[in-house]
Formats: structure tokens, C-alpha cells, sequence
């Protein structure tokens, strides 16, 4: 084999933390080649972005390279000057980060921020440089190059930005393109996009991709061989259908069984934790126990029921121009029963959100009825209205920015009963609270804590903690789980049936993942620009879709080699 491009040689990174000093990545050691894409996949914590972000020496100031080395074309990246790093960022090495808002300049235009580096590495004059940048857009298939090279990153969809932050990363034909989670947040649909933009990106001008993600069936389908990582070591690594058709180590197993199966219904989803313990449960929720079960649920009399609704955004672009409208939702018609999970499906900007807005009464529908328990919420009084908040509750999609950082989430917790004058005193409701922080699998000596000291899956249980505590009958997940990593996903996927059971919970569960939503949803409706295209049985949909439409849904799912 010809020498590796970039060699990550037996490489290991520390913190200095309050309590000294702590060893976080140890002793990484893995090759890339010419013309290759290598994966690396692995959850939050794994060490898989601290050694994307030590080959361009972006490390934070805390960080230090104990030993090792990252030798690029036989040259060591850690021992250069900041000048000479600075003609291989960007130039030779190029990244896309896995958060493009955050990334990109929100007070620059978008088509700038690519014309800029393109002035700083290249020989190009201003308009050479910008109509590069346009060459760009199309070569990633942006729409509208011309009025995308002059809107805001805000102004454009999360795809775009993708789009635009991969245009970015390959203007100056860089040999190593790295992927850092690229395409996490994004809907199936954008992120089958993505990943075939990166192959015919790869395929078309021979660069080195290194894919970084907690996704193994997504990493296999487009790298040639993958490096598995687990709490700062790599614990696997092989071509990519040999590690994902037949993996040796027991962690491997465990990345590849804790996605919900789209063929068997598990009742209870296979943890990290579980292959390590070796306490897998495959109990598996036959045809005529979902038959049965559904029988119970639609005898009764629906709990919720929409009617005819519509929502119509209307914007004002000021003086002598005409007003625009858009329908986010369009004569949306179903019902939920008690004890039920219904699935919402879309890409974004389907109105799924803006559906379980309505249904929330936090958006007022321009047309149509929500009846909850045969009443029309969207009539009664703010009295009534705080009352019904009780009643329906709401787990977010970000639970960081849903939590106060500058109070313990215990008292986050408590608050919301204090509202609704649950227990009598402060005493019953810490009572209560802890008693929760253990139902979704957290102690006691997490109650003092602040958000910013939990990870990413903890914050979500807080999350679901605090909506559970008013003790609601109808809880609508929004996108609850689509930042979590997959065994995170797994624990609180299981954490909410178990709730559901408990507590006799009925879910509208929002999601662009077609895979969790079939696994989670007894009826399925799938949405597509503001209306309703398909509705039934979620089985029944995946295995016969109808539309077309569901059909793209269900193919964008990865399903690995």
C-alpha cells in the first residue's frame, strides 16, 4: 500500500481541570490515505472531534498533546509555527463543523465568506473569486446561486447553510476534507443529499474525507474503512462491510443493535450499557399483541381531535410591498386516542412544528378546531387556557436551551408544580422531584446541579423530568430525540414507553427519523408542505407506503451496506 496521507501516530491529549490533570484521548493511532474516505464513528465523549480538531491544531487553550504525532505527508502538524499552519488551514486540510450556524458569520452574507477565503489562499482577483464562489454554489447544489451569494446565513434553510459551509471547505481544492458530524441535525432527505454531494465532491477531485459520526450504518455507507472509538481509545477498526456485517467487538455490536430495528418491534431497545452487562432483553411485540393492544386504545372516545385546522403566517415586508402569506398548515384533519403514540413525519418546513404549536395553543390556528375532550381549545379564556397547560405539556427538541442555566434543574423541576399548586408545600415537591430524577434514570446528587454539568442525554431525562412532574395526559415530543446519540436515543426511546406505560401518557411524537417514528407510533401521519399525505397504521405505511412522497422518506432512511 502507498504511504498514508495523514498518519495519527499513537497520539494522546489531556485537560488541565480543577482537579489536575486528566488524560482524555490515549494513544490514537490510525492512517488515511489518498483518495479515501475514512469514517470514524463513536458517541459524544469518544475523543472522535478532539482528534479532528488536533490535526489542524485547534485545540482549546486547557488541552495538550502528551505524546505522539500527526504527520502530514511525513511532516508533523504539532510541532509547525501558527504561520506555517495557516497555509495548510483551509488550503491543504479542510473542516466542516458540525453546527453550520454557529459556524458561519451571521453578520456576513453568505457568497462573501466563501469569496474571502478563496482571496486569501488563491491568486484570484475579487471577480475571479467571486465567480468561483458561485461555481461552488452550483457544485453543491445550491438553488439560486446568484440570491443565495447575497442573503444571511439566517435567511436560508439548515441544509443550505450545510451547503454552503461544504462550499466553503472545498474552494481551495484541499487534499484532507474533515466531517465532523455533518449532517446530525438534519432531516433524512438532506443528509442522503449531503452524503452523496460528499461522494461525487470526493470521487470528482480525489481529496481524503475523514467522516466523523455517531452513526454506523450512515458511516458505512459512505466510508471505505472505519475506526471505531470508545471513551478516548479506538476499539475496532476494518474496512467498512467487514465492520458492519460482522463486527468483533461487543461496542461495535452495541453502536449497530441500538438503532430501532424497521423490520421487528423490540419492546425494549438494546443499550450500550446492556451489551457491556450482557443484559440484552430481545422480547419482541408480536402482530396480534399491537392488534389487541390497538383494539383497547380505539374503543374509546378520542382524547384529542383536530379539525380542519389551518395556520397561515402572513409577512409584512413594509412600505409599497406586497404582503405574502404562506400556509404552514393546511386543512389538517385527525385524532389521538388515550394510551395512544401518534407519529408525525416530514421533512422541514413540513409544519410539524408548527402543528404541535397549534395543537399547544402556543400559535392560534387562522381556521379550524382542536377539541380536547370534546371542547374547542382554541375558544376559551387565558384562565381555562393555564389550566389545560397541565393537562398538555411539551419535551423539546433542545433541552439546554429550554432549561434556565443559572438554576439548579431540581428547582427547575419543582417549578412547574409550584405554578400549578401541586403538593402542598415545597417539601412534597422536592419529595416528588427526586423521585423523578430516579424515574428517568438520574440520583439525588443531581439536584443541586446546574444544566452546563450534564451531557447532552441527561439534559433530555431533566427535560422529560420537568414535563412528567405536572403529570399531563397528552405530552407532544417535538424532534425530542434527533441531537442524541444513538444509545442515548435508545435509553430515552425505552425511558418514554416505560413512562407511557406507568403513567398512562398519550404522545404526538414529531421527528424527521422515519426509523424511530415507525418504531415508537402506533397510527403514522406523514406531512408535506402544511397537509396530511398519508395517514394509518405506522406498520401498515412503512411496509405499503401510498405516496411517493413517503416512499423518498423511507429510502432516505441509512440502513448501513
Amino acid at each position: 500500500m502507498s504511504h498514508p496521507l495523514l498518519h495519527i501516530h499513537q497520539l494522546s491529549i489531556g485537560f488541565q481541570t480543577d482537579n489536575g490533570f486528566r488524560e482524555t484521548l490515549q494513544q490514537i493511532d490510525f492512517q488515511l490515505y489518498k483518495n479515501e474516505i475514512l469514517g470514524i464513528v463513536g458517541e459524544s465523549g469518544s475523543g472522535k472531534s478532539l482528534t479532528s480538531l488536533a490535526v489542524l491544531r485547534l485545540l482549546p487553550s486547557s488541552a495538550k498533546i502528551t505524546e505522539g504525532e500527526i504527520l502530514y505527508k511525513g511532516e508533523d502538524l504539532s510541532k509547525l509555527s501558527t504561520k506555517q499552519l495557516r497555509k495548510i488551514r483551509g488550503k491543504e486540510i479542510s473542516m466542516i463543523f458540525q453546527e453550520p450556524m454557529s459556524s458561519l458569520n451571521p453578520s456576513m452574507k453568505c457568497g462573501p465568506q466563501v469569496t474571502e477565503i478563496l482571496l486569501e489562499h488563491t491568486t484570484l482577483s475579487k471577480k475571479e473569486a467571486i465567480a468561483e464562489t458561485l461555481r461552488l454554489f452550483e457544485k453543491v447544489k445550491l438553488p439560486r446561486p446568484e440570491s443565495i451569494y447575497d442573503v444571511y446565513p439566517h435567511q436560508i434553510s439548515g441544509g443550505q447553510k450545510q451547503r454552503v459551509m461544504i462550499a466553503m471547505a472545498i474552494a481551495c481544492k484541499p487534499k484532507i476534507l474533515i466531517a465532523d458530524e455533518p449532517t446530525t441535525a438534519l432531516d433524512v432527505t438532506v443528509q442522503k443529499e449531503i452524503l452523496l454531494l460528499l461522494k461525487s465532491l470526493q470521487q470528482e477531485t480525489e481529496m481524503s474525507i475523514i467522516f466523523i459520526s455517531h452513526d454506523l450504518a450512515l458511516v458505512s455507507e459512505i466510508s471505505d474503512r472505519v475506526v471505531v472509538m470508545y471513551q478516548g481509545k479506538i476499539v475496532e477498526q476494518n474496512s467498512a462491510k467487514e465492520l458492519f456485517l460482522q463486527p468483533k467487538e461487543t461496542y461495535t455490536k452495541a453502536l449497530l443493535a441500538s438503532k430501532p430495528s424497521t423490520t421487528e418491534r423490540l419492546k425494549k431497545l438494546p443499550t450500550v450499557k446492556n451489551f457491556l452487562e450482557n443484559t440484552i432483553s430481545n422480547v419482541v411485540e408480536t402482530k396480534s399483541e399491537r392488534e389487541k393492544r390497538h383494539q383497547e386504545i380505539y374503543a374509546q372516545s378520542p382524547l384529542l381531535e383536530v379539525v380542519n385546522v389551518e395556520k397561515e403566517f402572513v409577512s409584512n415586508p413594509g412600505l409599497f410591498q406586497p404582503k405574502t402569506s404562506v400556509k404552514a398548515v393546511n386543512d389538517v384533519s385527525f385524532k389521538i386516542y388515550e394510551g395512544e403514540t401518534l407519529g408525525l413525519v416530514g421533512e422541514s418546513g413540513c409544519g410539524k412544528s408548527t402543528l404541535g404549536n397549534v395543537i399547544l395553543q402556543l400559535d392560534k390556528a387562522t381556521a379550524g378546531k382542536v377539541l380536547y375532550r370534546g371542547n374547542d381549545i382554541t375558544k376559551i379564556s387565558k384562565t381555562a387556557l393555564r389550566k389545560l397547560r397541565k393537562e398538555i405539556q411539551l419535551i423539546f427538541q433542545d433541552p439546554f436551551s429550554s432549561l434556565n442555566p443559572r438554576i439548579p434543574v431540581g428547582k427547575a423541576i419543582m417549578e412547574p408544580m409550584e405554578v400549578h399548586h401541586l403538593y402542598k408545600n415545597n417539601k412534597e415537591r422536592k419529595q416528588k422531584t427526586l423521585e423523578l430524577l430516579h424515574r428517568v434514570g438520574l440520583n439525588e446528587s443531581h439536584f443541586n446541579r446546574y444544566p452546563h454539568e450534564f451531557s447532552g442525554g441527561q439534559r433530555q431525562r431533566i427535560g422529560i423530568a420537568r414535563t412528567i412532574a405536572v403529570e399531563p395526559k397528552l405530552i407532544v415530543c417535538d424532534e425530542s430525540v434527533s441531537a442524541l446519540d444513538i444509545s442515548v436515543q435508545a435509553q430515552v426511546l425505552n425511558l418514554l414507553n416505560e413512562l407511557k406505560d406507568k403513567f398512562g401518557f398519550t404522545y404526538i411524537f414529531i421527528s424527521h427519523d422515519l426509523a424511530v417514528v415507525k418504531y415508537m407510533a402506533d397510527q403514522l401521519l406523514v406531512m408535506n408542505q402544511g397537509k396530511i399525505v398519508e395517514q394509518g397504521d405506522a406498520d401498515q405505511i412503512y411496509a405499503n407506503p401510498e405516496k411517493e412522497y413517503t416512499q423518498k422518506l423511507i429510502d432516505a432512511i441509512p440502513k448501513g451496506i
